[in-house]
């Protein structure tokens, strides 16, 4: 998220107590553990890096069932970690479909009308899809990133064509097609 805000990433390193030093010694550890031929993949990752999951919940997608497991992270109260994971696999070894930052149930939705209301790490992917039902979600340049093109009403009505980036499921930033 860094080279989209590193304002707002250095205020959370800070807000959770930590130092720059310690924030790449972390990355590093990371790096080196998903890596390594002994770090477990599948289902077994997440729960010994963040620990157990706060929710876990069958989802169906039309034949197929699903996984979603859900955790809390100190730096978005509103939000949760999700992980979907496929079905089966062999002890517990269920593939990861998707991992990002999804609305916490009861929590609600940012007010998003139009640009101005986007700004970084306001929303969620599925907040945009609910406030503007023109959102066409498509992969980004990373595995971690989306983006979304979608069409707001500009300030003397006539459209406006956008897209937003996120990361891991956190909007970074919206751009206005200055073409519209």
């Amino acid at each position: 998220m860094a080279d989209f805000n590193p304002e707002l990433v250095e205020r959370a390193v800070r807000r959770l107590g930590a130092t720059r030093a310690e924030l790449r010694e972390a990355n590093r550890q990371w790096q080196a553990m998903i890596r390594s031929p002994r770090f477990p993949g599948g289902a077994r990752r997440h729960p010994l890096v963040l620990g157990p999951p706060e929710s876990s919940r069958p989802l169906r997608f039309g034949d197929l069932t699903c996984t979603a497991r859900q955790w809390a992270l100190p730096l978005w109260p509103d939000l949760r970690f999700e992980v979907l994971l496929g079905p089966g696999g062999p002890a517990g070894g269920a593939p990861v479909l998707n991992e990002w930052l999804v609305r916490a149930a009861g929590s609600p939705p940012p007010a998003l009308r139009g640009p101005a209301d986007l700004t970084p790490w306001s929303c969620v992917v599925s907040d945009l899809a609910a406030a503007f039902p023109s959102a066409v979600p498509r992969e980004g340049s990373a595995p971690t990133r989306w983006q979304a093109d979608f069409v707001v009403p500009g300030p003397t009505g006539e459209p406006l064509a956008c897209t937003a980036d996120f990361t891991w499921g956190l909007l970074q930033e919206v751009r206005v097609d200055s073409a519209s």
